[in-house]
């Protein structure tokens, strides 16, 4: 029963933002900017505090890590705001006031506060602006970090608790639910990266997250590569960072969503199977969720997993062309109007 509401909590959360990168104004690039964040705060985390630090044991670089991790939400709430065109003083304001908040939080605060930091920016006279926005942007922005703390804590880090503890009930069904859609994630506008730090995913589901991730990297490079979708360094790339491809994986959904989900899927299985575990959230992502795992396991383990990843997602990535080979798609060329290389 866990696992169903684990999985039906999780997909409601996925489909409210991905409404809101499509409805949203600016909703885009503000979950661009929330993806950049993670980057900033907890992917710096992962490899200095999980990894230099909790493997190699160099204090300063495990301390680096920390810092960083623990500023997800400042981190937000000035990247939101600087994608949303405000002025970086004003972004920074709003970043600082919502200290001590997770990166929800402050991703929400963000988002807001710069509507109101614009709109004041029109209003209020030249030379009177700073005052009046540093007398108003800033409580808000704190104020909504503080409104939004007790419902993100009782949402999704709830969500998060629940596939956690669902994980040693059923770690096949885990696996494949939660291999098969974070690696789907990956290569939508959302971040699997803020998503697995959003719900402080921790355990078996986070070791799930890093490596089904991990291993859509060598699926997609194989199946971008059948499939033509694009030039050689299209291939390359959306092997490194399926976000960059966005523009080809929303021309082309279908094949690439049903593809990544087998991949993931098989991958969870192997690494739910193995009972691997990473205790750093959000590091749903290629190299760093490979390297922090060597933190929390046995580093045998870690790279038989990791093998097996790396072989069904490939095949996966065949499996995919076979299956769509005869099925139109759009090409880079066809969408950027460019000549593939």
């Amino acid at each position: 029963m866990d696992i169903l509401l684990g999985t039906v909590l999780l997909l409601c959360v996925l489909g409210l933002f991905t409404l809101f990168s499509y409805k949203a104004p600016n909703g885009m690039k503000a979950m661009g900017a929330l993806a950049n964040a993670a980057c900033a705060s907890f992917l710096v985390e992962a490899f200095h505090d999980a990894f230099f630090g909790g493997v190699l044991n160099i204090s300063f670089l495990q301390g680096v890590g920390a810092a960083n991790g623990s500023l997800g939400g400042v981190a937000a709430a000035i990247l939101v705001p600087l994608a949303l065109g405000v002025s970086p003083v004003y972004a920074v304001l709003t970043g600082l006031a919502v200290s001590g908040y997770g990166i929800l939080p402050g991703f929400i605060a963000g988002y807001l506060v710069a509507y109101v930091v614009k709109f004041l920016e029109k209003k209020v006279p030249a030379g009177l602006d700073l005052i009046v926005i540093i007398l108003v942007a800033a409580p808000l922005a704190r104020g909504i970090a503080m409104g939004m703390n007790p419902i993100v804590n009782n949402t999704l880090l709830t969500i998060g608790e629940v596939l956690v503890k669902s994980a040693t009930a059923s770690p096949i069904v885990m696996g494949i639910i939660l291999g098969g859609v974070l690696t789907v994630v990956a290569t939508a506008p959302l971040s699997s990266m803020a998503l697995t730090a959003m719900l402080g995913l921790t355990g078996v589901p986070m070791a799930i997250g890093a490596l089904a991730v991990f291993g859509s990297s060598f699926m997609n490079f194989v199946f971008f590569g059948k499939m033509k979708f694009g030039s050689k360094k299209d291939t390359i790339a959306v092997a490194i960072e399926p976000l960059t491809q966005a523009d080809i994986i929303s021309a082309n959904p279908i094949p690439v969503y049903v593809t990544n989900f087998i991949g993931g899927a098989m991958s969870g299985i192997i690494v739910a199977l193995m009972g691997l575990v990473n205790g750093t959230p959000g590091t749903a992502t290629p190299i760093a969720g490979f390297a922090v795992m060597f933190a929390y396991n046995d580093a045998v383990k870690v790279l038989i997993a990791a093998a097996g990843c790396i072989a069904v997602s490939v095949a996966a990535g065949f499996l995919g062309y076979y299956i769509f080979r005869n099925k139109k798609i759009m090409t880079a060329a066809e969408i950027r109007g460019t000549e593939a290389e």
